[in-house]
């Protein structure tokens, strides 16, 4: 896939400025930066594998399925919610995780939103579950959910890398852009990845390499698609191959990019300035209460 050039300044998300755009650093130093963020990735992983366990308990109204066999559609329209639900300012956040991974995943993120007055709920969904689209199916009837629970019309979904593919295929394929204000993806293979764990063993992870059923689908037309995109990546994410593979290239699309660096794949749900930066991401005003929208790049590190 071939890098997108830079575009123009970025516009709707106003505090991301504040994370200054770095170099890129030369050849010595990014071996170095390498070996740094190797290090992190497998300090992350030893934290990830003791507080998975606690994450395969799901949430309440959380819960996917093990496996569904019905064909995805749009989700039907919830019932009105009652009369005594008086929905919060800001919209619910839905956290979708990665390939063999569950909720735990966000347990940085998490605090963060909440601390700064969030509600943050988590989607469990199955290792068992075989295709994008079926998981993209249970991603929209949780939305519709939480829509008809809390008496919002929309929420923000954060996904990391397989879980940013599935929301992008529900906003995009299945009418979610109706229920989804902002969607920000973490090290999401947009474009599809010739480094898939498992490779041709597990469909669904077939489904994220490049040249994929699903890829090509989402290259396909988007018109008025009412969402817009946030994806975080890193130069030394080793799972995106190539890197830019796990940036937003779509001319229908209302997407910016933000560069991270120094860190790797497992580290961008759990690294504090990405968090920060994913908060701010989603504190940032909707198209119509700015007085521009464009696609563009920014950086934070």
């Amino acid at each position: 896939m071939k890098f997108p050039p830079p575009l123009s300044p970025l516009t709707h998300l106003t505090r991301l400025p504040s994370l200054p755009r770095l170099p890129r650093p030369p050849g010595p130093r990014l071996s170095s930066a390498l070996l740094g963020a190797t290090a992190l990735e497998l300090f992350v992983l030893a934290g990830r594998l003791a507080v998975y366990p606690f994450g395969l308990v799901p949430e309440r109204g959380g819960t996917a399925p093990a496996e569904a066999t019905d064909p995805p559609a749009p989700a039907p329209a919830p019932a009105p919610a009652p009369a005594t639900t008086v929905p919060s300012a800001a919209p619910p956040v839905v956290l979708l995780h990665g390939f063999i991974d569950n909720r735990s995943a966000f347990v940085v993120l998490r605090r963060t939103l909440t601390r700064h007055g969030r509600r943050p709920e988590s989607l469990n969904y199955s290792p068992l579950t075989r295709d994008v689209r079926t998981a993209a199916g249970l991603l929209g009837r949780h939305v519709e959910e939480i829509c008809a629970r809390t008496g919002h019309s929309r929420v923000d979904i954060v996904g990391h890398s397989l879980g940013g593919l599935i929301a992008r295929y529900y906003v995009q394929r299945l009418g979610g852009d109706r229920r989804v204000r902002t969607l920000v993806t973490l090290g999401t293979p947009h474009g599809g990845t010739a480094v898939a764990p498992g490779a041709g063993v597990h469909p669904i992870v077939r489904q994220m390499r490049g040249g994929s059923s699903v890829i090509e689908e989402l290259r396909g037309p988007a018109p008025g698609c009412r969402t817009r995109f946030v994806s975080f990546w890193s130069e030394l994410d080793q799972v995106m191959v190539p890197v830019g593979t796990a940036c937003v290239d779509h001319p229908d699309l209302d997407a910016v990019n933000v560069r991270v660096t120094g860190i790797g794949h497992l580290a961008l749900p759990v690294h504090p300035t990405v968090a920060a930066a994913v908060r701010d991401a989603l504190e940032a005003p909707e198209a119509g209460e700015d007085d521009a929208t464009a696609t563009g790049t920014t950086s934070a590190a």
